[in-house]
């Protein structure tokens, strides 16, 4: 079993991350984790000039770092494994900043007043590749940094042409492959997962009333209940088959021991599955006459 981390606390996951990137990278530069971190929560937490503190309920500062929990966990058991193409510390790097960035486009600019940032979701995979574009050219980082990182982010499109993103190498393709990985188990995973399916439906139903495209994903619910029966088999039947094809079985890096170890992450989803199937049947047994 994985040690329990507080994904409410970013202190919390910032020390794991901490550990974790210096087991791999033991002569790594040590603050480079609290660096990483602190840009986060300004940008989340509306310290970044500019723009407000993220309002989206859903993709909120804990979704991002569930997902970066998860990510460097998986990371860390692909290192462990010996796998090959090995990857270079500054992908690693690259990869983090990637996964602390990679919903960003839910962000409001200061003077964007008008619903949440949930309006977005249709463009936020775009808007978020821009402002990672923005900050990291503040701070310094190189145009191939950056398009990395934007390639990365990328990867968590939902229809995302994975194939087609033009990575460097294949090392920054398979990061950005386990951040696309990290994004849907962590959040899949989590405790509360499914008392926050209501939420999800609000941000989806904002974005396809901002947006007027109804023929978009998001506009494909017609109420909470429908979003919630129609869960189970979008695990069983699309993001599985995302996970094990598009996206390489990456997910397998994080069974322990691996290869054929328990996978926690996948069990905690499962169990989410049983519960959304629980509810949805006492549903039904309520309703019959």
């Amino acid at each position: 079993m994985q040690p329990p981390v507080a994904t409410r606390d970013p202190k919390a996951v910032q020390r794991e991350a901490q550990v974790i990137y210096a087991a791999i990278y033991p002569a790594g530069d040590a603050g480079f984790i609290p660096q990483a971190f602190g840009w986060a929560v300004e940008y989340f937490l509306g310290r970044h000039a500019g723009y407000q503190a993220i309002d989206a309920r859903y993709h909120d500062l804990e979704h991002t770092l569930q997902g970066t929990l998860c990510m460097l966990r998986l990371l860390r058991g692909y290192h462990q494994a010996a796998t090959l193409p090995s990857l270079p510390e500054r992908t690693f790097r690259l990869g983090l900043l990637a996964i602390l960035l990679h919903d960003t486009g839910y962000l409001k600019k200061s003077d964007d007043l008008p619903g949440t940032g949930a309006k977005y979701t249709i463009t936020h995979v775009a808007r978020s590749a821009e402002f990672a574009a923005q900050l990291l050219a503040d701070k310094g980082f190189s145009r191939p940094d950056i398009q990395a990182v934007q390639n990365m982010i990328s990867c968590t499109g939902l229809n995302a042409k994975l194939e087609a993103i033009p990575f460097e190498n294949d090392a920054e393709r398979i990061t950005g492959y386990a951040l696309a990985t990290a994004d849907l188990l962590g959040q899949m995973a989590a405790d509360d997962y499914v008392e926050k399916l209501p939420v999800l439906f609000g941000e989806f139903a904002e974005a396809a009333a901002y947006s007027g495209d109804r023929t978009h994903f998001v506009a494909s619910f017609l109420s909470v209940q429908d979003l919630i029966g129609k869960t189970p088999g979008f695990w069983e039947t699309s993001i599985r088959a995302k996970l094990d094809t598009d996206l390489q079985g990456l997910w397998r890096f994080l069974n322990e021991p691996f290869p054929d170890g328990p996978n926690e992450y996948v069990e905690r989803i499962e169990a989410n599955m049983t519960r959304i199937k629980g509810r949805l049947q006492n549903s039904q047994t309520a309703r019959a006459p």
